[in-house]
């Protein structure tokens, strides 16, 4: 079949397999060009199929040797429909990691449930004995609790509406947008479903099972940002799920003998990310003025920084607060006052010369394995991939 990109709203409803595999290799390629230092060798993801995720497991794998297992939660191609990308990336890069002579294999279903854990800790007992790094980076819309309650998470102020610009990619127009406050009862939802709590039951299990390594390693993804975007982000109903992790990162390191650490990363162009309001437009403008900085980095270029410079290189690299921050070069002074300027003179009839519109799009169609250099995307490819270690 011909694979062509179906854009529905803030997601790509199909997925190109060969773009998805020249993107995985390209990563791989990446981390095996650089230096690396000594890490971790039995490694969990949980949310290894997309973005930070995909993108820790390929540098633990390549910087390490790590045998790493991945939770994911994707779906194979069925007919006519394409499977997922994370499907398509696990497939991927469960082949070349094969190729090289690497452990990898996948639990596929939903990392919230008491079954995925059990499934997951099984198969570490079974092949690795103890994990010593588990990387938690889940970015799920929803979480259904063993008593079947779900909860939503929302993207919403606190406290009081905010009113700021922001952009509609599709048709290339500026305009401002007001965010109403979220509710005491979305605010909650959205702690539960993006908090720590997840987080700490996953350890708790792993713990319970002997499955962890004393002293064992845990890292979970946050985002602060500038003050552009703290009243959608750090100050809102998202950054209320995320003060919960950094929270359950400083309880697990005083109580459950292992090293837990929140790496705060860069804003990047991610499913997430797409559907916050006035966070797109930043994140254009901040391309642009990083690329012409030099320092522009993506998820394998930020991943490889922490896990051989910031966390396993000769000491732990943190803030005041404990906190690995990655998103020190988005917020030095001179990209930000560059970024801030931009922002007060952006609108519709100045796109191209204040953003990068089309760097946006391209990370964006790059997510579903589209826009990779040397695919023909008007050729005929088989949907269907295998992933031959799945469980599910």
């Amino acid at each position: 079949m011909v694979i062509k990109p179906k854009v529905r709203g803030f997601i790509c409803t199909t997925a190109h397999p060969d773009g998805c595999k020249v993107l995985v290799s390209q990563q791989i390629d990446y981390v095996k060009s650089q230096p690396h230092s000594q890490g971790p060798k039995k490694v969990l993801v949980i949310g290894a199929s997309m973005g930070y995720g995909l993108a820790s497991r390929i540098t633990a794998a390549y910087s390490f040797g790590a045998a790493t297992i991945g939770v994911i939660f994707d779906k194979p191609a069925n007919g006519a429909r394409t499977a997922t990308s994370g499907w398509y990336n696990t497939a991927a890069f469960e082949q070349l990691a094969a190729e090289d002579g690497l452990y990898a294999k996948t639990i596929n279903g939903d990392a919230y449930s008491k079954e995925i854990k059990d499934k997951t800790i099984e198969l570490i007992k079974k092949d690795l004995g103890k994990v010593d790094m588990v990387v938690y980076s889940l970015a799920a819309p929803r979480r259904t609790m063993a008593d079947g309650t779900v909860y939503t998470s929302v993207l919403k102020t606190v406290g009081e509406p905010y009113t700021n610009k922001t952009i509609d990619l599709k048709n290339r127009i500026v305009s401002d947008i007001t965010v109403e406050p979220a509710s005491d009862e979305e605010i909650r939802a959205t702690v539960k479903v993006m908090g720590g709590e997840d987080w700490k039951d996953w350890i708790d299990a792993l713990k319970a099972a002997d499955a962890i390594e004393d002293n064992a390693v845990t890292v979970a993804y946050s985002y602060i940002g500038p003050d552009i975007t703290h009243p959608m982000y750090a100050d809102g109903s998202i950054g209320k799920a995320k003060d919960h992790l950094f929270e359950t990162s400083k309880h697990m390191t005083e109580q459950y003998g292992v090293r837990a650490y929140i790496s705060v990363n860069k804003a990047l162009v991610t499913q997430s990310s797409a559907a916050i309001p006035i966070v797109p437009l930043y994140i254009s403008i901040l391309y642009k003025v990083m690329k012409e900085h030099n320092v522009h980095e993506g998820c394998i270029e930020q991943m490889y920084r922490l896990m051989n410079q910031k966390l396993f290189g000769e000491s732990v690299i943190t803030d005041s607060e404990n906190r690995i921050r990655l998103d020190d070069l988005e917020m030095k002074d001179e990209i930000q006052s560059e970024v801030k300027k931009l922002w007060t003179e952006i609108s519709s009839d100045n796109l191209d010369t204040h953003a990068d519109l089309d760097g946006y799009y391209k990370d964006f169609y790059r997510l579903f394995g589209f826009e990779a250099d040397g695919i023909d995307y008007a050729a005929d490819t088989d949907a269907d991939r295998a992933i031959n270690s799945i469980i599910e």
